[in-house]
């Protein structure tokens, strides 16, 4: 029987439990795929240690890549042998696991399973944040935190390459210039510097139309003081912790501020939004103009300790488990 990376209980990576799990055959509109890679993303942290409650017990992980093994009835487009990638439902973590096929997108050739499992969820997230949440143009200067992370790199070189200026933020000075590799023309340290008054510097007092925050609670609050007025805050994730309640009124105070909390469950509901973002995603990693950095691997079953490098901020870029 193959394993899995379990969860019966929230709390540290000491509660990951490799077991074996009974995997039958596809039903309809589902296909049974055997992993080659697993992505690594902080959400599996926050689904771990509840953060985001899970049904209990479940299987961890979003995103991964792999090969058909068998097709059920209802399928369309897809037989046994296809490469494919996904990002969610949760259960990635397994060695070979079903998946409703249309949540599977057919990865091009050019692109490696790797790079195809380490790029889903957080190339789809940096699509729809840069394309859609806001759509990044010629001209604009943004401001990105972790920009030297997995979302961050990403999202900057595609920025960069739709010709804006990219202000990014680093927890220390190892990473400014990975960051700066991956399209930042500036480079701010948190652990030395006051981010809000060095964007007001750089853009000359006017401040950045959108800010993309996947750090939370340490930075949210003067991220805001970076916007302009009418700018929008991209709160998507919470590696610091969740962003404590405050007063809406404050978004009124610093210029009729836009908020916004968005997830990509949301932005690829549907099947035609999820292809398309994905179409997007690999023309541009395929084109050059982003490179998809796997800087770590770990065996599927050492997920525990991926996880803990994770959440220490040890890792750069993109990590990926093997089965």
């Amino acid at each position: 029987m193959p394993y899995a990376m379990r969860i019966h209980e929230h709390g540290g990576a000491d509660k990951m439990r490799w077991e074996t799990v009974e995997v039958g055959d596809p039903g309809p509109g589902q296909v049974r795929v055997r992993n080659t890679a697993v992505g690594l993303n902080f959400v599996d942290i926050y689904q771990r240690n509840g953060l985001y409650p899970m049904q209990l017990p479940f299987t961890l992980g979003s995103e991964g890549a792999g090969v058909i093994e068998a097709v059920g009835p209802k399928v369309k487009d897809l037989k046994v042998g296809d490469r494919v990638a996904y990002s969610g439902p949760i259960g990635a973590y397994a060695e070979v696991l079903l998946r409703p096929a249309d949540r599977l997108v057919k990865i091009p050739a050019g692109v490696d399973d790797r790079t195809a499992a380490a790029m889903m969820l957080k190339g789809l997230t940096a699509q729809y944040l840069i394309r859609r949440t806001y759509r990044v143009k010629k001209g604009d200067t943004i401001l990105m935190h972790a920009a030297a992370g997995g979302v961050g790199q990403i999202l900057c070189q595609w920025a960069k390459h739709l010709g804006a200026t990219v202000i990014g933020t680093v927890g220390s000075d190892e990473k400014v210039d990975l960051a700066k590799k991956s399209g930042c023309k500036h480079v701010i340290v948190l652990s030395r510097e006051k981010f809000s008054e060095r964007v007001k510097e750089i853009t000359k007092g006017k401040g950045v139309p959108v800010v993309y925050d996947g750090i939370g609670k340490d930075t949210f609050m003067d991220s805001l003081d970076c916007l302009q007025p009418l700018g929008l805050m991209a709160s998507f994730g919470n590696a610091s912790g969740a962003v404590p309640p405050f007063n809406a009124g404050i978004l009124a105070q610093k210029g009729s501020l836009f908020l916004t909390r968005p997830t990509l469950v949301h932005y690829t509901a549907s099947r035609e939004d999820l292809v398309k973002g994905a179409r997007e995603l690999f023309a541009v990693v395929k084109s050059g103009a982003v490179k998809i950095r796997v800087n770590q691997t770990y065996a599927l079953r050492d997920a525990a300790q991926a996880q803990n490098d994770l959440e220490a901020r040890k890792t750069t870029g993109s990590t990926v488990l093997i089965p």
